[in-house]
């Protein structure tokens, strides 16, 4: 979404580029990606002689099959690709993505109900109040077997633990090819590791701009499931898949930056590091939190992670080193690294709508000059009802429906989706919260169909 210089044939500099790269790596194919409100990456697949006219026109699509998009009688979509974000496709070697930005054709403007364009709406917030965000995400995944007819269960591939290595770690190819396959597709790798579960597996992002981190979020899930097809495995990002271990997290990194360079979030002066700005953006995260999670943890499994004792947060409060709070503030090597983790959003998130709101609460904090509480330095975990009173610690909903009631309550935090996103998304996950009440699950039925 930035401007760039046009050449005298319409196209910016960087567009003149991609079609350059295109005809020298023999790309036959572009998939224009974009995703839904629920995150799910939707793609028009076009030629590439067709790329200018992506450029210069757009390409054109039925918005009403997109979940969350428009109704029937207004379904005209257009797909206008950011040529910063292509890439070849490492699974197949002719076809490249771009990531596109959905603009209403009835009125020519960028189409409210695209995700993208709601993290680029907190961005536009941030940059008014002189800041630039940088976020850098920690997504986990757990590999499966299949099955003889390829479907997925939930066996693992492996018996590791936390940092293991081969032979317990049997999966060390598959994310060796994982990280390959990303690099290729210009991602700046961080580290990667064996998760505490068996079979669960985490691999780092370098920090990037807020919009370029969520875009790649978006690739990551693609390229991690395609590339553990070909090892005959199943990738999931979802949450909680086995029950009784540690879930899959999606800790966020966030910090804010001045146009020339300054991280406002550091302070070297202070005991934590911290400036009194990094500890307003915090307090604006803890104030909402309740509201956050129906987003950056959206769905009826995310709240089975959410709970004690598997190493996943619910308790909203930070801390400087106990990985039990909601937020914690890492270990920094230097200046430009102070930054605040938040721990408690899924990888099952749409990254863009998440970031957006994290962002969003975290501007809400220092515009209104919130009061960040103490840290907590003690493990949370085993506090009792009563000293959790005593310290003021709130904890996360407990469910979904819990969670869409916290956010419909939160005006902030529901308008920070926007007038088309907002409802849309309360809806759809109204719908899903009800079809889980009335499904019976395999665990009621072993408890209670022979005892009554």
């Amino acid at each position: 979404m930035t401007d760039e210089p046009v050449t005298d044939g319409g196209l910016s500099e960087e567009e003149s580029e991609v079609l350059d790269r295109i005809e020298r790596e023999d790309i036959d194919f572009l998939r224009l990606q974009f995703t839904d409100i629920l995150g799910t990456v939707k793609n028009v697949s076009v030629p590439a002689d067709q790329a200018e006219k992506a450029f210069t026109e757009g390409i054109y699509f039925d918005g009403s099959s997109i979940e969350g998009f428009v109704r029937i009688q207004e379904s005209d979509m257009r797909l206008k690709p950011d040529a910063s974000t292509f890439a070849v496709l490492p699974w197949r070697d002719t076809s490249a993505r771009l990531i596109c930005d959905v603009f209403n054709t009835s009125t020519g403007e960028a189409f409210k109900g695209d995700p993208r364009a709601v993290l680029q709406d907190a961005l536009d917030r941030a940059d008014e109040m002189g800041y630039e965000v940088n976020a850098a995400p920690e997504p986990e995944f757990f590999l499966f077997e299949e099955d003889e007819e390829g479907r997925a269960t939930t066996k693992t591939n492996d018996a590791g633990g936390y940092f293991d290595v081969a032979p317990k770690d049997l999966a060390s190819d598959v994310r060796r090819d994982i990280i390959y396959g990303l690099e290729e597709m210009g991602f700046d790798i961080e580290a990667s590791h064996h998760e505490v579960a068996e079979g669960q597996h985490e691999i780092n992002f370098e920090y990037d701009d807020a919009l370029s981190t969520a875009d790649n979020v978006a690739t990551f899930r693609t390229v991690v499931r395609a590339i553990a097809a070909q090892h005959d495995l199943h990738a999931t990002f979802m949450p909680k898949p086995i029950a009784k271990v540690n879930g899959s997290g999606m800790h966020v990194h966030l910090s804010l930056f001045t146009d020339d360079g300054e991280n406002v979030f550091h302070d070297e002066g202070d005991e934590f590091n911290l400036s009194e700005t990094a500890k307003q953006f915090t307090a604006g995260i803890l104030n909402h939190a309740p509201a956050l999670a129906a987003v950056t943890n959206p769905t009826v499994n995310s709240y089975k992670r959410l709970v004690p004792g598997y190493e996943a947060p619910v308790y909203v409060a930070w801390s400087d080193r106990n990985r039990s709070a909601l937020i914690r503030k890492p270990a920094a090597r230097v200046p430009a690294a102070s930054r605040i983790e938040a721990r408690f959003p899924d990888p099952s998130c749409n990254p863009y709508l998440a970031f957006a709101v994290l962002i969003h609460a975290g501007l809400d904090g220092i515009e209104s000059g919130a009061d960040c509480p103490d840290p907590i330095r003690e493990n949370i975990y085993e506090f009792d009802e009563e000293k959790r009173e005593e310290y003021g610690i709130d904890t996360l909903p407990t469910n979904l429906g819990e969670a869409i009631d916290a956010l419909e309550a939160d005006e902030m935090v529901y308008d920070a989706l926007g007038p088309h996103v907002g409802p849309k998304f309360v809806e759809a996950k109204r719908a899903e919260f009800a079809d889980y009440l009335v499904d019976v699950s395999d665990w009621e039925l072993d408890r209670y169909l022979e005892t009554f």
